[in-house]
């Protein structure tokens, strides 16, 4: 099975405007994702989406595959599903482009299993939750059922801890593998009442009918969506190594596939 994996990029964000192409020790965010996009095994391609002709020099710039769509799609999903009408791809990984320390081996793992297991049209990861993302509405719970299946996410507590020493929170990372003919589906769906809600468009899959395959993994990494965020990562690379580093030499180009 070919799979791509897309990065979708805006430079216009509510609370931290430009945030793609903030450094974050000499590199820009949208390249560190890129890099560690790139460690990944079982990718065939990486490229990044955007609407901003800034972001797509500088990731033209560092070598990097970039394809252009347009500014009034709603969402990361639609831009994804836009730019997927036109691969050749039977699986499509959806990375946040605020994530400079997402796992390589984590979207490893979500491409195999989505190619190992076609009748899953969904998959996504969860961590333990830590000391205090139960009760942190920013922090999406996740709870599922015996078989892995998602039954619900909220910002809320889930399980409610009624009994606290057999409620154990799952904090949801934002990173979505599709078999992309579910992807192309769920694009086409309008809103739904539990999305509205609680702001999470997982909950359209859900209530949509679409089961969620949801992989386990040691823990989550930190994502930037405030400068404080960008000042904390900055200092977790000072403390655990920098992983751009480690990584050897790429070349890529500019791509309309």
């Amino acid at each position: 099975m070919t799979v791509v994996a897309a990065i979708p990029a805006r430079f216009g964000s509510t609370r931290l405007p430009g945030k793609p192409l903030l450094e974050l020790a000499g590199t820009t965010l949208i390249e560190r994702v890129y890099r560690q996009v790139e460690r990944a095994t079982g990718i065939a391609e990486t490229v990044v989406l955007t609407d901003d002709e800034r972001i797509r020099a500088v990731v033209a710039g560092f070598g990097g595959r970039v394809q252009m769509t347009p500014a009034d799609l709603a969402s990361g999903t639609d831009r994804v599903a836009h730019a997927a009408r036109d691969w050749n791809a039977q699986v499509v990984i959806n990375v946040q482009g605020d994530e400079p320390l997402v796992s390589p081996e984590a979207l490893s793992r979500l491409a195999r299993h989505l190619c190992d297991h076609a009748s899953d049209p969904i998959a996504t990861l969860a961590a333990p939750a830590r000391p205090g993302d139960a009760e942190d509405p920013n922090v999406v719970k996740v709870v599922t059922d015996a078989e892995g299946r998602a039954l619900y996410f909220s910002r809320a507590a889930i399980p409610y801890p009624r009994h606290p020493e057999a409620a154990r929170h799952r904090a949801h990372i934002g990173v979505y593998g599709y078999q992309r003919a579910a992807l192309l589906e769920i694009a086409g769906i309008a809103q739904t009442p539990l999305e509205r809600a609680e702001s999470l468009e997982q909950l359209r899959m859900l209530e949509s009918g679409f089961s969620i395959r949801v992989l386990a993994v040691p823990e989550a990494w930190p994502g930037v969506d405030t400068i404080e965020d960008l000042r904390e990562v900055e200092e977790f690379l000072v403390r655990h190594g920098d992983p751009l580093s480690e990584r050897g030499a790429s070349t890529g180009s500019e791509t309309s596939a």
